[in-house]
């Protein structure tokens, strides 16, 4: 409880609720995904056919020659579309509360981070604000940096190493640090 002499928070976060916010299967399916996820798939002991095979039968789309590699995080498989010939590199992260499309021969470089979940700000009960993200072909997205929610990658363009990106990036376009 507040009293007149204290600040009060934007956002009060007992009110949050979630609230349409799909997740795209049931709990079931979520709790054998968190199971089998941590298990196996990002295990370094999991050979790539193997990791593939397991994030297909959970509802991914990814094309034929891909690359995943170990430690790589997907929240939910079920929302994950990879063209053909991509990489996604070891201690990746896909944060994809809403789709993520990655295009064909794309590089997702190490510990990037895709993440489609925030929240808005100004609103008091502090609700989601997702947004998907698509990312297209020939696309080179450096280690360690951030796609945000909401944002496109068009084709050939290149996201230089620890780079945020906040928004749109066109077609052939290079981007470093805070992106455009």
């Amino acid at each position: 409880m507040f009293t007149d002499d204290q600040p009060r928070s934007r956002f009060e976060l007992s009110a949050f609720t979630a609230q349409g916010y799909e997740r795209g299967r049931g709990v079931g399916w979520q709790l054998a995904w968190l199971l089998v996820s941590g298990v196996v798939v990002r295990s370094w002991w999991c050979p790539g056919r193997l990791r593939i095979a397991v994030l297909r039968s959970f509802g991914a789309r990814i094309g034929q020659g891909c690359v995943i590699r170990h430690r790589v995080r997907i929240h939910w498989p079920w929302k994950l579309t990879v063209g053909d010939g991509s990489w996604i590199g070891e201690g990746a992260w896909i944060l994809n509360l809403e789709d993520v499309t990655i295009g064909s021969n794309t590089c997702v470089s190490q510990e990037v981070l895709l993440c489609t979940g925030s929240h808005d700000r100004l609103a008091r009960d502090f609700r989601f604000d997702n947004g998907p993200i698509a990312i297209g072909d020939g696309v080179w997205i450096a280690c360690r940096s951030t796609v945000l929610r909401g944002c496109t990658i068009g084709d050939r363009a290149v996201v230089g190493a620890h780079s945020l990106v906040r928004s749109d990036v066109a077609s052939g376009q290079v981007v470093y640090g805070c992106g455009p």
